[in-house]
């Protein structure tokens, strides 16, 4: 999980590099949307919220939170 949104990013910025502002958006949209989405259900979902830990939140918003 970790490793394809660091190539997503490493990838929006090899076409930012080449000039090619479309594909580096629609490769930022498509590579964070569904990272936000998995991170939503994993909060809401299954309840990670009530469980009252701070750091549990934190690696939620480091999009770590498939880790724990």
């Amino acid at each position: 999980f970790v490793a394809e949104t660091v190539a997503a990013l490493c990838l929006s910025g090899a076409y930012r590099a080449a000039g090619d502002r479309m594909w580096q958006w629609l490769t930022l949209l498509f590579a964070l949307l569904p990272c936000a989405l998995v991170q939503l259900s994993l909060v809401f979902i299954h309840r990670d919220v009530s469980r009252d830990r701070p750091l549990v939140l934190l690696l939620h918003l480091l999009q770590l939170g498939p880790l724990v």
